[in-house]
């Protein structure tokens, strides 16, 4: 079993390092761009555009997975040459430049195809490297808070984007090139800032396997971390992207249609506040399981769409649950990676697990755009309950198998 090392005088026990506070500011500015753009799709896409929900699937599964292989890329490169702030900085500088390509491809499904690919290309690149420059700064103790404050701060973005959308919306309508034009802004200070005030050390990590283009399979030998991926990917089949989640509870609520742009509002708002406490409970008592009672909250959110005509308290309700399923999932996931893989894998350990989610959740937002396409709408939900169902028991298993040779202390789980 791999061992993630520490050492101790580069770190200052008990507190959140610099380092974790930098990126999370640059996080903060890169997420008001990234949600902009996810705010104004659905709108832009379906009911300006006028695709199909089969075509919106599409897209929407290509932005969530055109990150796969350049997360394995980005993870090996940073790795290898131990420059994981240079790796990311070139996965955000690309991100900015394709936020300018998108009011030049007009209606064109294959041109907003290809710029969502390159723009998520950027995410690809940069979020291992990222993750492990975290990982690498944070003592694994602390693991779960650092990453709570981190993808804290990242979701003050997440809620400024939708906000600054809507208001661009509410002025100029849908035109869609001011809304990417000011994101594109957004993204390019977030760079700045990672160039200017993120600090990395150069030396290159000294514990661990050799580097090689074969890190991928050699850390999928070891069994915790198998488990762990495989797991992840299997729950990343049964996850309803973002957009789908929002156009679902609006139609199932019947809540008014201007405020699609919003509901992202609701989830980050409730991510925002819980992401530290759950990172901190995640540290006492394992981010497994609360990584596992994240995808059951997300199951909740699911079931409430049975109950059509709910209004605001139905909206109030999934948002809830939704944002809670984030803070149980997204920084507790890269916690626990990383207390299995040692630094000099760190960012290629957390580039094989985040592939896997990708890929699997390209898959469900295709095969969901298809469903919704052509069979009913209570149809399309009961596939996604009974699919996240059986994923959420089959890691559980997956979990169960291991627990008899897992390391006894709740960081480690």
């Amino acid at each position: 079993m791999y061992v993630a090392s520490v050492r101790p005088r580069e770190r200052v026990e008990g507190k959140v390092p610099g380092t974790v506070v930098a990126l999370g500011a640059v996080s903060l500015l890169t997420d008001v761009s990234a949600e902009m753009v996810t705010a104004f799709m659905p709108v832009y896409l379906l009911f300006t555009l006028n695709m199909g929900y089969a075509q919106f699937g599409v897209l929407d599964g290509l932005y969530t997975g055109a990150t796969a292989v350049l997360r394995l890329v980005g993870g090996h490169v940073s790795d290898r040459t131990h420059r994981h702030k240079a790796v990311a900085a070139v996965g955000y500088g690309l991100s900015a430049v394709t936020k300018l390509i998108f009011p030049l491809v007009g209606a064109s499904a294959f041109g907003i195809g290809a710029a969502m690919a390159a723009d998520r290309a950027g995410k690809g690149l940069r979020t291992a490297p990222r993750d492990a420059l975290i990982s690498l700064a944070t003592p694994p103790d602390r693991l779960g808070a650092a990453f709570g404050l981190h993808r804290g701060m990242d979701t003050v973005g997440a809620l400024l984007g939708p906000l600054v959308t809507f208001g661009l919306m509410y002025w100029i309508g849908t035109v869609a090139g001011p809304v990417f034009a000011v994101s594109a802004c957004f993204a390019a200070v977030g760079l700045i800032v990672l160039v200017a005030f993120v600090r990395e050390n150069p030396r290159p990590a000294s514990t661990g396997p050799r580097l090689s283009l074969r890190a991928g399979p050699a850390l999928l030998r070891e069994p915790a971390y198998r488990r762990l991926a495989i797991g992840a990917a299997v729950l990343g089949l049964a996850t309803l992207s973002d957009a789908f989640v929002f156009i679902l509870v609006q139609k199932a609520t019947d809540a008014p249609l201007h405020l699609l742009p919003l509901l992202p509002l609701g989830t980050a708002l409730v991510f925002l506040v819980a992401a530290a406490p759950v990172g901190r409970l995640a540290d006492r008592v394992g981010r497994w399981p609360v990584f596992l009672g994240g995808h059951v909250l997300l199951l909740a959110v699911y079931l409430l769409l049975f109950a059509p005509g709910t209004g605001y308290f139905g909206v109030g309700a999934a948002l809830l649950l939704h944002g809670l399923f984030y803070a149980a999932t997204d920084g507790v996931l890269s916690a626990r990676v990383s207390t299995l893989v040692p630094e000099s894998l760190r960012a290629s350990g957390l580039a094989v697990v985040q592939t896997g989610q990708a890929l699997a959740r390209l898959v469900s937002s295709v095969a969901f755009g298809l469903l919704l396409q052509f069979a009913a709408f209570g149809t399309a939900v009961c596939a996604a309950v009974g699919s996240l169902l059986v994923a959420v028991v089959v890691a559980w298993w997956l979990n169960a198998r291991g627990t008899s040779s897992a390391p006894s202390t709740p960081a480690a789980r």
